[in-house]
């Protein structure tokens, strides 16, 4: 008697990739879109909160803001393109303090050196600061540069301050311009970020 031929039985998948077969897993349509989208939304979070504080600190909404410089009026101090760091009411100005005030003849800003504040008597002597008859030790100041030059005496009112340049040969600064109000102060420059970190150097170094 003749028997059917037996068949191989049906086995679900293929034996070369090792794919068992089964059904295959489903994934939700567009759940990748959203995975992505989530990030994308917490990277323009992280974003706008970087850049918010920065943007703040421009507009000296902060207690610090940082400040270009984009003259060469301070050298050696500062020199044109140095990133300051200008630190708002820190107190009163200290004769010496490098100060970033609204300039007095448009609506930019300056940084210069407070050499006189309200009731001092400045004045240069053959390119020799002098404030209250005393002269200022300045090892910093190129005095052979200001051979010759005098200026003042003059009183700063209360309430005002003096400023100089530190590069004082042909600098615009309160010689020019007269005393500033304390209240065209911006604040006090505390360090550079930029391109040399760290506090200024002091003007009487060497003194």
């Amino acid at each position: 008697m003749r028997t059917a031929p037996r068949t191989a039985a049906a086995v679900s998948g293929d034996p070369r990739t090792g794919d068992r077969g089964g059904s295959p897993r489903h994934r939700a349509p567009g759940s990748g879109g959203r995975a992505w989208q989530r990030l994308r939304g917490a990277a323009l979070w992280v974003a706008a909160g970087a850049a918010l504080p920065l943007m703040a600190a421009t507009a000296g909404l902060l207690p610090v803001q940082p400040m270009r410089v984009d003259s060469d009026s301070m050298t050696p101090t500062v020199a044109s393109g140095d990133l300051l760091l200008v630190r708002h009411g820190q107190g009163p100005v200290q004769r010496g303090d490098v100060v970033a005030v609204t300039a007095p003849l448009d609506d930019g800003l300056l940084v210069k050196r407070a050499v006189g504040v309200g009731g001092d008597e400045v004045a240069i002597e053959d390119g020799v600061l002098v404030v209250d008859g005393t002269p200022v030790c300045e090892p910093a100041i190129d005095a052979a540069r200001l051979d010759g030059v005098w200026f003042g005496p003059v009183t700063v009112p209360e309430g005002e301050l003096f400023l100089l340049s530190d590069s004082r040969d042909g600098s615009v600064d309160s010689r020019s311009f007269g005393p500033v109000p304390t209240s065209s102060l911006v604040g006090t420059v505390t360090a550079r970020l930029w391109p040399h970190p760290g506090a200024l150097p002091s003007l009487s170094a060497g003194c």
